[in-house]
Formats: structure tokens, C-alpha cells, sequence
């Protein structure tokens, strides 16, 4: 397998897969009895799998330093931010960086509630694995 192959493998799942779906709590009325649940997204299992793998990918590659993720876009001319990762030009980007694009991607989950999914259903993270694949 290439060095890249455990993320790029993804890029044919990626053009048939849902991603995932809002759930959102229409039984509950917000009563003590009945309180209402926060709104989540629940991933397809190939978007699991890939979140996975991204950390695997980061394990086995430390020279990489994705940990590094926000610096490496900043060195780059990017912000962690939606629209300005959105905005990058990728087709001059080095694998690092567009590893760093999708770690920042992968960690901005954690802070808001779906963006990655937003990521995946706007066609960027197909984008940036394309990347990856024709730097490979």
C-alpha cells in the first residue's frame, strides 16, 4: 500500500456514502419529565472508519507532526477555520499540509457539531484526498 493509501482508499467510498444525518429530538417537549436532547450528527460507519484511520495515519507518521495541524496551515497562509480551509488552493499545497487540512477538519468535530460532516457533503475532503493521491 502507498504511503497515503489508508486515507485515499476512501476516495471511492466517499462518492457513494451518506456521511451521516442530524438527529434532533422532535418527541421530547423540554419538561423536567421530558427534557430535550442537544442535536447530533450520527456518521456513517465509513466516516467512523476514516476518523480512525486519520489517527492511525498520524500515529505511524510522527516526522509528519499533524498534531501540529493549526501551525502547519498558519505556515501555509490558512487559518483552522472553516472558510479559509475551504478557500485553499490545494493543487499547490505539499502533503503535509493537506494532511494537516484534514486532521483540522477530523479535530474540528470536536468543537463543533458537524462540520465534518459539512466538510465531507461540500466535497472537500474528496478534494483534499485527490490531493494526496496525485502528490503520491
Amino acid at each position: 500500500m502507498s504511503k497515503f493509501g489508508i486515507l485515499t482508499k476512501y476516495i471511492p467510498m466517499i462518492q457513494t456514502d451518506s456521511f451521516g444525518e442530524w438527529v434532533i429530538d422532535k418527541e421530547n417537549d423540554g419538561t423536567p419529565e421530558h427534557p430535550i436532547q442537544m442535536p447530533f450528527v450520527r456518521y456513517s460507519e465509513m466516516v467512523s472508519n476514516f476518523i480512525d484511520d486519520v489517527y492511525t495515519f498520524e500515529e505511524s507518521n510522527k516526522d509528519m507532526e499533524l498534531t501540529r495541524y493549526g501551525d502547519i496551515l498558519k505556515e501555509n497562509g490558512l487559518e483552522w477555520g472553516t472558510d479559509s480551509m475551504k478557500d485553499a488552493d490545494v493543487s499547490s499545497l505539499n502533503a503535509q499540509c493537506v494532511l494537516a487540512l484534514l486532521m483540522g477538519a477530523v479535530r474540528a468535530e470536536r468543537f463543533c457539531d458537524g462540520v465534518l460532516l459539512d466538510f465531507f457533503k461540500s466535497g472537500y475532503i474528496l478534494k483534499w484526498l485527490e490531493r494526496l493521491q496525485n502528490i503520491e
